[in-house]
């Protein structure tokens, strides 16, 4: 899929996979007809979210006008990231009625976003009629000039004539961006890329380019009221801290979906491209795999429920609106209409839904054989995306919930009866998840104590406590951790640094969220009841922040590594808390006592600094890494990028520094086939210190 700088903003620290029958950030059922202004629903949910923010949230900040100008500040971000629909007379128009949305929001009124949204709608129509034009003339790849690619540094535009012009370059980056893709693909000479193989791939940039902009004008127009709600109040949640946020019903069902980790559907993860639903890929057992007809990169253009249901179009049909449509109770059937990866025929596929396990984000271990000095090691990888738990299961008493601290058990028991020497826990990708589980997880690897510190909005701080005597694992422990690591993850690599217990290897820092959401459903908040109660979404609201059992908040500043590995991760820009806005600050509280493993001290991680510092000098994949770094940040410096063909090429082929973030965050969403790739001199490397570390620890039990 061509990216593209002036899609809507994706928050890179919000990234998740969003997996058939899959989810999607916003339900949409409706059309332009529902967006006449703000229903009795909006205004009850609106009250309700403005109480609950005054009642609970940590920072006991007031709704003024700071937050309102916060919350329009987000919410035109949000719309148009990039400054290429609205006019700067559009913004001025809005400015002056800033001071006033603190007032209406307090009243329930949010019919300023009703305004707001409509201008833009109006303004998209007016761009895509501009990129007809301009996908009809001429453009000129030797001319010296430039366009703006940083989203701070850009200006709106004051009028038609700068808007038109601004949208020229965009237009030529665009094709710029086919061209250099098309390159590469002739040059990687993938065996899949067959001379006759013709398909939508075989569209001109014209065509796709005119599709994508007409598609996206007409999926805007498909939003109703309760995505626009969603957004707007989000805008005003995040003014707050970046981790509040209000979701409407549909993703209230999709986050529970991703907690308890299975759903109902086909088993596929789709994606949007340029008006298609695209097969992204299949989960491995699920239905679709199952049935054997359906393939990645297939486009699904129609959808029809039953054995003989009527097929609804779904070309330039929202995501959403196409997953709902293909999700569905287990044992039903479902028909796709789809044009198959690389050929015109349509051809229509009958799958009977079942029970998908999204497997992709559990715990899952892996034993390698790492030879070092003609000595053959042990070492146990346990990848964990996530800390889960079905909490719907485990609230009704059913005895074989799924859950982390029970996968996890399951494979240290499987370590420890094959005679692993050394354990590595990959908290790479893990954003986070339960609480109850990041502790439970923790007091597998100590022997009972505190693992982390709550404080409330008042000021009172708790402990939390591992309560179980005994460990499932009490050898050498490595924690794998990049900056897109958060939350419960840290909470875990932090009690094991305060231990003692293990040594902490990746980016310079984890992400730093050390703040705590608690989800309130607003139908049970409101009306107190459980089994009735209406449908109004939920808000994820910071109420608490962690500390570490010595003191320390994981909030802002993270987790330092003990052993810093240079990635690609630990330099982009805007996927660590301190660079998010309105993120709260560090600070600390009074250390609870606690015993110390006595695995990790000065010295030792001296030595495994200095040991790993000369293998990657003389590494050719760490020095092509670092310079891959360097050419990443030169770039990335850049408030501007060349329209010069040839500048734009030869840069391109250096290092695609888009590409470069694309690849690393893409992480997030495929299926990792591979539990720790032994390939990677990266994670050789990690392999090395985990060795390096077993024999230090050896060393100081006999000393001992």
């Amino acid at each position: 899929m061509i990216r593209s700088l002036f899609s809507l903003h994706r928050i890179r620290s919000r990234y998740v996979p969003w997996c058939l029958a899959a989810m999607v950030v916003f339900a949409v059922q409706g059309s332009l007809a529902e967006l006449s202004g703000p229903t009795a629903s909006d205004r009850q949910i609106t009250l309700s979210v403005i109480s609950l923010l005054k009642l609970d949230h940590l920072s006991r900040h007031p709704l003024d006008n700071e937050i309102a100008h916060r919350t329009l500040k987000g919410f035109l971000k949000m719309l148009d990231h990039y400054k290429v629909y609205f006019y700067q007379s559009d913004i001025d128009s809005f400015m002056s009625h800033v001071d006033e949305l603190d007032d209406k929001l307090k009243a329930g009124d949010t019919s300023f976003s009703y305004t707001i949204f409509s201008t833009l709608l109006k303004r998209i129509d007016e761009r895509v009629q501009t990129i007809d034009e301009l996908l009809n003339m001429d453009h000129d790849f030797t001319v010296d000039e430039e366009m703006v690619s940083d989203p701070d540094a850009a200006q709106y535009p004051k009028d038609a004539a700068e808007a038109r012009d601004l949208w020229r370059k965009r237009i030529k980056y665009d094709l710029l961006l086919f061209k250099a893709d098309d390159l590469s693909k002739k040059d990687e000479k993938k065996e899949a890329d067959k001379a006759d193989e013709k398909g939508a791939d075989e569209q001109s940039p014209k065509d796709r380019l005119t599709r994508r902009y007409h598609s996206f004008a007409k999926r805007m127009r498909q939003t109703d009221h309760e995505e626009l709600l969603e957004m707007y109040l989000t805008s005003l949640m995040t003014s707050y801290d970046p981790h509040s946020n209000y979701m409407a019903p549909k993703t209230l069902e999709n986050f529970k979906i991703m907690m308890r980790l299975d759903l109902e559907g086909i088993g596929a993860s789709l994606q949007f491209d340029d008006g298609y639903t695209v097969v992204k890929e299949l989960i491995p057992g699920g239905a679709a795999q199952k049935e054997g007809h359906l393939k990645p990169e297939d486009r699904i253009v129609g959808v029809g429920q039953g054995p003989d249901g009527s097929i609804v179009d779904t070309v330039d049909m929202k995501l959403s609106d196409v997953v709902d449509m293909i999700r569905g109770t287990r044992g039903t059937t479902v028909r796709l209409e789809v044009v198959p990866a690389g050929k015109h025929d349509r051809q229509v596929y009958s799958i009977v839904r079942e029970k998908i396990m999204l497997t992709d984000s559990e715990a899952r271990g892996q034993i390698i054989e790492h030879d070092r000095d003609g000595q053959k090691y042990r070492i146990g990888v346990i990848d964990l995306p996530s800390f889960y738990m079905d909490m719907e299961a485990a609230g009704r008493g059913i005895p074989e919930y799924k859950s982390t601290t029970r996968d996890v058990t399951r494979i240290l028991r499987d370590f420890r009866s094959k005679g692993v020497d050394c354990v590595v826990l990959d908290l790479r990708l893990n954003g986070g998840g339960s609480l109850t589980e990041a502790i439970s997880v923790t007091g597998l690897f100590l022997d009972e104590g505190p693992i982390v510190q709550v404080k409330d909005k008042v000021g009172n701080v708790q402990h939390y406590d591992d309560v179980e005597r005994g460990t499932e694992w009490d050898g050498p422990l490595v924690v794998l951790a990049s900056k897109l690591s958060a939350s419960a993850s840290e909470i875990f690599a932090g009690a094991i640094q305060d231990y003692q217990r293990g040594i902490i290897v990746g980016d310079t820092t984890t992400h730093g969220k050390g703040t705590v959401q608690s989800l309130l459903d607003l139908g049970r908040q409101l009306f107190r009841v459980t089994m009735s109660a209406p449908k109004l979404g939920a808000l994820k609201i910071t109420m608490q922040q962690f500390y570490r059992p010595d003191g320390d908040s994981t909030q802002n500043r993270g987790v330092l590594a003990d052993v810093v590995l240079p990635s690609m991760t630990d330099v982009i820009k805007g996927i660590g808390e301190s660079e998010m806005d309105y993120a709260l600050a560090f600070d600390r509280v009074e250390p609870v006592p606690h015993e110390h493993a006595g695995l990790v001290d000065g010295n030792l991680v001296d030595q495994l600094k200095a040991a790993s510092a000369k293998r990657q000098e003389g590494s050719d994949g760490f020095k092509k890494l670092l310079r891959n770094i360097d050419r990443y940040q030169q770039q990335k410096s850049r408030k501007t990028i060349t329209l010069n063909e040839e500048k734009y090429l030869a840069e391109r082929a250096e290092l695609n520094a888009e590409k470069e973030e694309e690849d690393q965050l893409d992480d997030l969403t495929h299926s990792r086939r591979v539990v720790f790739d032994t390939k990677s001199f990266y994670n050789q490397e990690v392999l090395d210190i985990a060795v390096d570390y077993l024999r230090l620890v050896k060393r100081v039990a006999r000393a001992n």
